[in-house]
């Protein structure tokens, strides 16, 4: 499908939220997806998934994460100073303020024109999966796809110590789609189990995808790509959205 993209400023908590909008160009209602990016917000691999993801048939939002920190439009670049940068701003920002901005997403979905009602998925990568994982949370969102969420299985997340995700597993009333990179040192064999531990004792449907890759293997940028690896991830989630969402 093609594709159109625009940028928009989304009502949140008496100000605004910058969003990048990806939909399929032919008129009509469309499921949705929240897709969360990873710490650096909304870089050029981040606005590309989200066109990839909109071009199978899906509307695509994807908030800026640190809208109470950076000015609208900021993309964080990927080098050292950028990912501190990334870290920091994450420290900084209580995970009810990250719960918030998802409960304003969800309502701009909900009030869009293209978006086919009752149909709401969430994504994310990194902290974005660990995000999703929370958009779960929501009893509108239907299905969500968590790429290698971080902090997940440990409760770390935002400014808070414990973010308490997992512990609040039994409100998730969707299926999940966990992607795992095998070489991540953030998400260990260990943790990996805790979550699918804890879903399984709170009776979530849920699967798992397991890839021979690194933290990041999805980034089109940077040493840890893996496309193999992507593309068959890619597939898995767009396979899943579709059975969920339908």
């Amino acid at each position: 499908m093609i594709v159109t993209t625009s940028d928009e400023d989304i009502p949140a908590g008496g100000g605004s939220m910058r969003a990048l909008v990806a939909q399929p160009a032919a008129r009509g209602r469309y499921p949705a997806i929240l897709f969360y990016s990873d710490i650096f917000q909304l870089t050029g691999p981040m606005r590309r998934a989200s066109v990839r993801l909109a071009g199978h048939g899906f509307l695509v939002c994807a908030p800026e994460i640190y809208r109470r920190i950076e000015p609208p439009g900021a993309a964080i670049p990927f080098d050292d100073a950028g990912r501190t940068r990334g870290l920091e701003d994450a420290a900084k920002t209580p995970v009810a303020d990250f719960d918030a901005d998802c409960r304003s997403a969800l309502d701009f979905l909900a009030r869009h024109p293209a978006v086919a009602p009752g149909r709401i998925g969430a994504a994310g990568f990194c902290i974005g999966g660990h995000l999703a994982f929370r958009a779960a949370l929501q009893p509108e969102v239907k299905a969500t796809v968590c790429f290698y969420g971080t902090g997940i299985h440990n409760g770390r997340l935002g400014k808070d110590a414990d973010a308490g995700s997992l512990q609040r597993a039994g409100e998730i009333r969707g299926p999940l789609l966990l992607v795992w990179g095998a070489s991540d040192p953030h998400i260990p064999e260990e943790g990996r189990a805790a979550v699918a531990r804890a879903l399984r004792q709170n009776g979530v449907t849920f699967s798992e995808r397991l890839y021979p890759a690194e933290h990041a293997f999805m980034r089109d940028e940077g040493p840890r790509f893996d496309p193999e690896a992507t593309d068959r991830a890619f597939a898995d989630a767009i396979a899943f959205f579709r059975r969920s969402l339908e």
